[in-house]
């Protein structure tokens, strides 16, 4: 089978965004898991031979060439492990069965002095295989690919916070005029939020945690060939010096709890970036942000002045489905029918697909990030469109200065009216409030009722 062009990819995935998510690929991939396959039984055999009680002896010589069977796994030895499964491959019938094809992958390309193809996959399931597997895989693609993109996405939004800490902008709580802020500010809020939804996804990232203890979770095949060997112990050092932290108790399967809290944990920090979609998509509409023209770019196939917030939007649209996808695999793989059914099997060959998504969500933000570029004027003409926002601000230093009807006064003048800084002032003449009073109110502007938001922006981290 050639390889085919991207044009004909069944997932965009692999056409369309495959130059966006390129990076997962060797963690991702079918040759990323059967490499990972083989990892783990070579290290397993390794242990093994770590054993006093077992007779099994490997030598630094060839200890170094069946790590490089993983190591230097390439292409051409994914097809050799296909092969194995799928049609047969020299004195071997197809297995039909992808674990037990790396096994005999391994057991051909053991040094030729070793005798130890019997100990290849000894005492193991193949979920004890493949729970590691998996994990070795998740947690580089998590830490290398994902975490790096969505810090780059709050480098961009802190960026935008100090660059515009002191911009005056009008709020709107309930889609209605309100109380301004600085849209630095905003965008600093947008920081904070990713940067604690990081810390949860760098936790859930450390947690992954793996199983090594047989058909149902007993190490009854182990302990049967050596009773005198503390198999557990055995397994939580082979599990943790796969980086791994160790499952005490399972059936035949890991029961992924820790995947699921991962999961969980990249769902909240795309539901971030999804509300940070939808309010860059209303800044945009409401002349707030505008957007750097890119040379020869089309915005519309009828409308030649468009200038779409197109990476927003794909933004919304990939983490939307990466959302749907998580929630899924977190449902799904943390149930299995009594000690074991292979239904998660073709499940959890479908994480990649939602941690693409997830990667070129992130990707399309941070791109729409940094070519937007805050319209001050539009946002102060707003402001000084709407001084009845200061309203807040007047009946607060009234109630300050002992005026119980202050709200009152400020609501009968502002609620469904259309007024001027001139009304206020009118109303600040009528106050019996001393002068210093007096200038206070009347020195109130919407432009500068911001509160210490600008100050505020200096809460971010690094």
């Amino acid at each position: 089978m050639t390889d085919r062009s991207p044009l004909s990819a069944v997932s965009p995935l692999d056409g369309r965004y495959a130059r966006y998510t390129e990076p997962l690929v060797p963690h991702a991939s079918e040759q990323a898991l059967v490499r990972a396959r083989v990892r783990v039984e070579v290290e397993y055999l390794l242990a093994l031979a770590g054993l006093d009680a077992t007779p099994l002896e490997i030598d630094a010589d060839q200890r170094g060439h069946l790590q490089a069977l993983y190591t230097e796994f390439d292409e051409g030895d994914a097809e050799v492990v296909k092969a194995l499964e799928t049609q047969g491959w020299k004195d071997y019938s197809a297995t039909n069965h992808d674990v037990k094809a790396v096994e005999y992958f391994v057991r051909e390309h053991l040094p030729e002095e070793l005798e130890a193809a019997q100990w290849i996959h000894f005492g193991l399931t193949s979920e004890d295989v493949n729970n590691l597997a998996h994990r070795l895989l998740v947690k580089p693609a998590v830490e290398e690919v994902l975490v790096p993109a969505l810090r780059d996405v709050r480098d961009a939004l802190a960026k935008l916070a100090r660059d515009h800490r002191d911009v005056p902008m009008l709020a709107r709580t309930h889609g209605q005029p309100a109380t301004p802020t600085t849209f630095g500010k905003e965008m600093a809020v947008y920081a904070a939020r990713l940067g604690r939804a990081l810390g949860r996804i760098e936790r859930a990232t450390d947690g992954l945690s793996g199983k090594l203890a047989g058909a149902s979770g007993t190490y009854a095949a182990h302990d049967a060939a050596y009773p005198s060997v503390d198999w557990p112990a055995f397994a939580e050092r082979f599990v943790t010096g796969l980086g791994l932290d160790h499952t005490e108790l399972a059936t035949q399967v890991n029961p992924c709890d820790d995947l699921e809290t991962l999961f969980d944990a990249l769902r909240g920090a795309n539901n971030i970036l999804l509300d940070l979609d939808l309010d860059v998509w209303l800044y945009v509409s409401d002349r707030y942000l505008g957007q750097e023209a890119t040379a020869g770019e089309t915005g519309s196939s009828t409308m030649p002045h468009k200038v779409n917030p197109i990476d927003f939007e794909n933004s919304e649209g990939n983490l939307s489905k990466a959302n749907a996808d998580l929630v899924f695999l977190g449902d799904y793989v943390t149930t299995s029918r009594l000690q074991r059914d292979l239904s998660d099997s073709t499940v959890k060959r479908n994480v990649g697909a939602a941690l693409a998504h997830c990667l070129v969500g992130y990707r399309k933000c941070e791109r729409g990030l940094t070519t937007v570029v805050p319209n001050e004027q539009v946002m102060r003409n707003d402001l000084e469109a709407t001084p009845e926002i200061i309203g807040e601000a007047v009946q607060t230093i009234l109630r300050r200065e002992g005026h119980t009807d202050a709200y009152e006064r400020v609501k009968e003048l502002t609620r469904g009216r259309q007024v001027t800084l001139a009304d206020f002032r009118d109303l600040f003449a009528d106050l019996d409030v001393s002068e210093d009073v007096r200038e206070e109110l009347t020195a109130l502007t919407p432009a500068g009722y911001v509160g210490v938001g600008d100050r505020l922006v200096g809460e971010l981290d690094g």
